[in-house]
C-alpha cells in the first residue's frame, strides 16, 4: 500500500489550471498529461507504509490536532529537473503561509513512526504532466503564460492510497479537518471510491 499525505485543489483552482493546460497542450508533444481529477499537492510521500497504518494515523492525528486552515494560491509554473530543456515533470507551483511548516510537521510525525521520509527540499506543486524520456518543455511553459490567479482555501488534509492501474487511482484513507478560527471542521473517515 503506497501512501501519501495530500491537499486537493478546489474546483475553481482546478478549473483555472484546466483552462491553462488546454491552451498549452498543442505545444506539448511527448508529455503525458495527468487527468484533472488526479491533480493534488503532496505534502509528504510515505511509500509502502501500509503495515504501519494504525501507528501512522495516530501520529498524524497528533500532528494535525488544532492546526489552522491555510490560504494558498497558485504561483508559477516549473519543471523537474529545474532546467526546462530536460524536463521529466511539468508542474504548477503553490504558495501560502504555513504550507512548508505543515509539510515539515507531517514528515516529522511519519519519521517518528519509523516510516522513511525523503529529506529533499519541499517544493509545493501540482504535477500536471510527465515525460519519459525527458523533453524540452520551454515552449509549453511559454504557452501556459502567466500562472492563473487563483486563491485556494484549504480546510482538509487527506491520507491517500495510490493504486496504479486502477480506474480510481487515488483513494482517501483518512481525512483531517483544519481549523478556521475556533471551529473544528474535522471530517469523518471516508473513501473516495
Amino acid at each position: 500500500m503506497s501512501l501519501f499525505v495530500a491537499l486537493w485543489p478546489s474546483p475553481p483552482v482546478r478549473g483555472r489550471l484546466e483552462s491553462a493546460v488546454r491552451a498549452a497542450r498543442p505545444t506539448a508533444r511527448g508529455l503525458r498529461w495527468s487527468p484533472p481529477r488526479e491533480w493534488h499537492l503532496t505534502l509528504v510521500f510515505l511509500g509502502e507504509a501500509g503495515e504501519r497504518l494504525p501507528e501512522l494515523t495516530r501520529a498524524l492525528d497528533r500532528a494535525l490536532a488544532g492546526r489552522p486552515a491555510l490560504d494558498l494560491s497558485l504561483e508559477d509554473w516549473g519543471t523537474f529537473p529545474l532546467r526546462a530543456e530536460r524536463a521529466s515533470v511539468l508542474w504548477a507551483g503553490v504558495g501560502g503561509e504555513g504550507l512548508h511548516e505543515l509539510a515539515e510537521v507531517l514528515g516529522e510525525a511519519a519519521r517518528a513512526t519509523g516510516v522513511p521520509v525523503a529529506s529533499r527540499p519541499f517544493v509545493p506543486h501540482i504535477t500536471l504532466a510527465r515525460a519519459r524520456p525527458p523533453r524540452d518543455a520551454a515552449e509549453t511553459l511559454r504557452a501556459l503564460g502567466p500562472a492563473p490567479s487563483a486563491d485556494w482555501p484549504v480546510d482538509r488534509v487527506d491520507l491517500v492510497e495510490s493504486r496504479p492501474g486502477d480506474t480510481d487511482r487515488y483513494r482517501t484513507v483518512r481525512s483531517w479537518g483544519l481549523l478556521w478560527g475556533s471551529d473544528s471542521q474535522r471530517a469523518p473517515e471516508r473513501g473516495t471510491s
